[in-house]
């Protein structure tokens, strides 16, 4: 299949997605019934999330991956807007984000502030700009995603689960809304820290039900630098499947390996500047999303011009849509919460293939990244299902 070719919200289909692999967790661990991925019953399971991990960069990079795409067992869908914030929620929920309401690297949420005077940078939960000031006080973690987690929840029942992540995400917006408060949280700041800590905690033998979880950001960061495929991100590649071809062969009986991804990646093609287009900015209070899928808010009574005004000129360039057929298309999920559905912009554009639509005033460095993720190219919103077992 073309890596550009669009997923649209129409062939969209019920096989397993990203938020399908918490309940196939539970379930394996004993906890539940519902599995709609191959997790086997087991004692212990790894759940490795890469971050950029995309299922076409994996099959046209497997030469780097050995490990990885010997083990892969299928593809599946991570949900739109295919970026980090959005897909670790709906990872650790097991809900789409029409449910969870984390609706993008950034958005506005009017059911907490109906004035849009500020929008939330979910990534960094930050107001308005990944560089914004903290927003935990204006936006509670708890109050934008108050939904469970799995991670709570298996705890709860009396579950042990490990979080392995950067000490940098302790605490963070996003680690609150997204795991809730994991109860043991370790710092691995590197692929190697996982490798090592994911490999003593194994050689422990069962001490299940257990759910190890690691997030490794590097080949993401790798392909905003440099660009996906490129050497520099081909290195991070390789060095991450050394990782998993560590934890596979220390995996004793009873226990699995589950890796997978939060989205993939393209290279940026052409850049339509929001910020300088007079056009895409009258009327319009606040625009949100990243260049790969954009939230529109339109100043009040102004909704019908400003969906007109980005549907003339993106024409033939992104699928521009309002809120109203978003969610009768149900681009986020089947069924948006009312809370949620105040959120999406009333204008929502997805810029067709390799296009961008850029900010180069207030996204500066967002804008001159060389790889992007957020729409719904087979190459953004496909990742691996890779299950390995002791």
């Amino acid at each position: 299949m073309d890596r550009l070719h669009e997923l649209l919200p129409g062939t969209w289909t019920d096989d397993p997605t990203l938020a399908d692999l918490a309940g196939s967790v539970s379930s394996a661990l004993g906890f539940g019934t519902d599995r709609p991925l191959p997790v086997p019953d087991s004692h212990t399971v790894v759940v490795l999330m890469v971050d950029g991990l995309g299922d076409v960069l994996l099959q046209e990079h497997s030469v780097f991956a050995p490990a990885m795409a010997s083990h892969r067992a299928m593809a599946m869908r991570v949900g739109f807007p295919s970026t980090t914030a959005t897909s670790l929620t709906s990872l650790a929920t097991g809900l789409p984000c029409a449910e969870h309401g984390i609706l993008g690297y950034s958005f506005a949420p009017r059911d907490l502030d109906p004035a849009v005077e500020h929008t939330l940078n979910a990534l960094r939960w930050t107001l308005d700009t990944a560089d914004g000031p903290p927003a935990e006080s204006v936006f509670a973690p708890t109050d934008v995603q108050p939904m469970p987690t799995a991670f709570d929840e298996l705890t709860h029942a009396g579950a042990g689960v490990i979080t392995l992540m950067p000490e940098l995400f302790r605490g963070s917006g996003l680690t609150r809304a997204a795991y809730g408060t994991p109860a043991d949280y370790r710092d691995a700041s590197s692929p190697g820290a996982v490798r090592d800590q994911v490999v003593d905690l194994l050689a422990v033998g069962d001490r299940g039900p257990r759910l190890i979880y690691g997030y490794v950001p590097n080949l993401d960061a790798a392909g905003h630098r440099w660009g996906p495929g490129t050497p520099e991100w081909l290195e991070r590649l390789r060095r991450i499947d050394d990782v998993v071809a560590a934890i596979i062969a220390a995996l004793p009986p009873g226990a699995t390996l589950v890796v997978t991804g939060d989205h993939g990646m393209i290279t940026a093609g052409r850049r339509i500047d929001i910020d300088t287009s007079p056009v895409l900015t009258e009327g319009v209070r606040a625009v949100a999303g990243e260049a790969r899928a954009r939230h529109v808010y339109a100043e009040p009574g102004r909704c019908d011009e400003v969906f007109a005004r980005w549907s003339s000129e993106l024409d033939g360039q992104a699928h521009v849509a309002t809120r109203d057929q978003v969610l009768a298309e149900q681009w986020f999920g089947a069924t948006a919460a009312a809370h949620v559905a105040e959120r999406i912009g009333d204008v929502v554009a997805v810029p067709g293939l390799d296009t961008l639509l850029t900010r180069s005033l207030r996204e500066p460095m967002e804008t001159m990244m060389p790889g992007h993720h957020g729409g719904w190219t087979v190459a953004e919103i496909l990742v691996p299902f890779i299950v390995a077992t002791g």
